[in-house]
């Protein structure tokens, strides 16, 4: 399976309630996203991984804590980064501007993933800030269509999100 590059687009509201609903482009996984002055302070970055067999996961139980508490680090597809870099889970430094982020993501070719974006704190080692999880039907050798992400809902768990490298 070759790894192929695709867009996602992130609507997220790192506090309780609902979040907008993010606007459509390119061809670079993005994120589009909407933060609460309070949070943004914490928000340190955007960890994503990509799972096997989406359609047995269940994205509510996912979403409740630390995704590295619930799956065994192999279970993760490797995922490349714009910079080369590999990885079960990479993490993406926070830099808003104007409420977007963009971020490219190579994904194996393939079909039934569920993709996780978990928002870490500034702090060592980084704290939980919730997540959104992401049913993603297929990815293919060819251009791929957006996949526009559920909003990540600030939650009070106590873990950290780290995956061992």
């Amino acid at each position: 399976m070759s790894p192929r590059p695709f867009l996602l687009l992130l609507g997220a509201t790192l506090a309780a309630g609902c979040g907008a609903e993010p606007p459509s482009s390119g061809n670079s996984l993005a994120l589009e996203l909407s933060i609460s002055r309070a949070v943004a302070d914490e928000l340190g970055a955007f960890q994503v991984v990509v799972l096997p067999e989406g359609k047995s996961r269940r994205c509510a139980d996912i979403q409740r804590t630390c995704l590295n508490q619930q799956v065994q680090q192999q279970e993760a597809l490797v995922l490349q980064g714009p910079d080369g870099k590999k990885g079960r889970a990479l993490r993406f430094p926070a830099g808003l501007q104007s409420g977007a982020q963009e971020l490219a993501v190579d994904v194996p070719v393939g079909r039934d993933y569920v993709v996780v974006i978990e928002a870490l704190s500034r702090s060592n080692p980084p704290r939980f800030l919730g997540s959104s999880c992401n049913y993603l039907e297929s990815v293919s050798a060819a251009r791929n269509e957006p996949l526009i992400a559920a909003a990540i809902t600030l939650t009070d768990v106590a873990c950290d999100p780290t995956f061992a490298p």
